[in-house]
């Protein structure tokens, strides 16, 4: 047999072993998803408004870090707004009290980033929290303290399949000036690290 002959055989013997060791392309689309958001000019604007349920969302030039998050995996199919509070009526005590609420408020607790931390760490989403860019990967969701040890502000953005010139992967984030893709992973106290898929969110909900 010719080598041509062997080469092309390889091809055809190789192609679904090659299929099945492919990870899935869940991270891959939410990071490109991530990336798109930056190309939104967005006022950042913590203001209580009343949404639409499901799939309400605040006007699309406004938004804070939470809501990078949950457009990002809107856009793939996952409604963050409907899956916290279905979850927050079933478990309403495992959430944070810091609002002093006496029920679930679909308008407010999906953009509010200790209740995105909850629920996906619930799903089974959490992952440790490590100072190694290679434990990170596209799609990851990390989340901060911003103010340390001097105090509590919560933050969350999406780790991207782009490279900084540190070596670190660059994150999708809304700090301020509308959504931004930067080098900035390990810039705070990181309290928190989530890969989520489909998957895991359907098992869940």
């Amino acid at each position: 047999m010719s080598g041509g002959l062997l080469a092309l055989l390889a091809v055809f013997l190789l192609a679904p072993l090659q299929a099945q060791a492919e990870p899935s392309d869940f991270g891959a689309r939410l990071s490109a998803a991530a990336i798109a958001r930056t190309q939104h000019r967005v006022v950042y604007d913590p203001a209580y408004v009343r949404l639409a349920y499901p799939m309400g969302d605040v006007a699309a030039d406004r938004g804070v870090c939470a809501d990078v998050v949950v457009r990002a995996l809107r856009s793939l199919g996952i409604d963050l707004q409907e899956r916290v509070h279905e979850d927050m009526k079933a478990a309403f005590s495992a959430y944070p009290g810091h609002w002093g609420l006496a029920r679930p408020d679909p308008n407010i607790d999906h953009r509010r980033v200790p209740n995105l931390e909850t629920f996906f760490t619930r799903a089974g989403a959490r992952l440790h929290a490590s100072d190694d860019p290679a434990d990170y990967r596209p799609g990851d969701i990390v989340a901060w303290n911003l103010r340390g040890d001097a105090g509590w502000l919560p933050h969350i953005g999406v780790v991207t399949d782009r490279i900084a010139p540190s070596g670190r992967p660059m994150v999708v984030h809304n700090i301020g000036a509308g959504p931004k893709l930067e080098d900035v992973l390990f810039d705070w106290t990181m309290t928190d690290h989530y890969r989520v898929t489909i998957d895991l969110i359907e098992a869940h909900t």
